[in-house]
């Protein structure tokens, strides 16, 4: 996008992003820089959260495998009764079963659980960025440049206000509501109704996406294309990184950090429905589908 401008104010500028006028200072006119493109389809082929670079990261995968998912309940931080919960839920993966979770409970997916996504699409607005993924085609919308309301209404998608910072869409988000599956990752770890993410979205060159996109197969297993990982773009110039700060005292002993790597997806747009089946995910239990004794005809 070139730059723009529609107006001065004294010594301050005036200018024009995605429709918006925005003031600057004298000193950051000369420097205005253009809104990221951050539409389209991106895929991977990992449900797993990247560790940090650095300091406290993800409860992560011991197996190192997508078909076990037995999370490291010892992770510094989290609290006992989180610890529990991962414990738990890697107790049931390890007979073989699935435990619940919101993409086979089809129940909503909390903001950071939406990041396991294997196909993602970003749409971009100036008053607001959307974000697809696809399972049971869970929508997210992000309000820009505007502030939390005083009182947040609860809700299982919470409240996402963003901004951009240069090349990079801010994201923070409040008011997430404790769902009936609730969780934020693939391993069962709770949260509270005082989890505070805080997301920065960014393009990165190919060789950095691609180089973050295969060691998080290395660390946490690999989705096949037949089993629902993306076919994704090899000579597209840029990937997609989305860096995240968590916080929640209720849950976690600190505040910790992670991220995820997406490519550009070379497949077409998917629609994947949670379908109906016979084991309750919220009961543990199987129940019987509808059926005649006898036929009726």
């Amino acid at each position: 996008m070139a730059r723009n401008l529609c107006g001065h104010i004294g010594d301050h500028v005036i200018a024009v992003q995605l429709g918006l006028c925005l003031l600057i200072g004298p000193a950051a006119a000369a420097a205005v820089q253009p809104i990221p493109d951050l539409s389209g389809v991106w895929g991977r082929n990992s449900v797993d959260f990247e560790p940090p670079p650095s300091g406290p990261g993800p409860v992560m995968n011991k197996t190192r495998t997508f078909y076990m998912r037995i999370g490291d309940d010892a992770n510094p931080i989290l609290k006992p009764d989180a610890a529990a919960k991962v414990r738990a839920g890697a107790a049931v993966s390890r007979t073989g079963e699935n435990f619940p979770t919101p993409s086979n409970g089809c129940t909503p997916w909390p903001p950071l659980y939406g990041w396991r996504a294997l196909l993602m699409q970003m749409v971009q607005d100036k008053n607001q960025v959307v974000i697809m993924t696809v399972g049971d085609q869970q929508i997210r919308h992000v309000r820009l440049n505007q502030q939390h309301p005083r009182n947040v209404a609860p809700s299982y998608s919470g409240d996402s206000v963003g901004h951009y910072e240069g090349d990079t869409l801010v994201i923070d988000t409040i008011g997430v509501k404790p769902g009936p599956l609730f969780m934020i990752d693939n391993y069962g770890t709770p949260f509270s109704s005082a989890l505070h993410i805080v997301e920065r979205i960014r393009l990165v060159d190919a060789a950095t996406a691609r180089r973050d996109y295969v060691k998080a197969q290395r660390d946490s297993g690999r989705v096949t294309e037949d089993m629902g990982g993306a076919t994704v773009d090899e000579k597209y110039p840029k990937g997609l990184q989305i860096s995240f700060r968590v916080e929640d005292p209720a849950t976690f002993t600190m505040p910790w950090s992670g991220r995820v790597t997406y490519m550009r997806s070379a497949g077409a747009w998917e629609e994947r429905v949670c379908a109906d089946m016979r084991h309750n995910y919220l009961t543990g239990k199987d129940f019987d589908l509808p059926h005649a004794d006898r036929p009726d005809f």
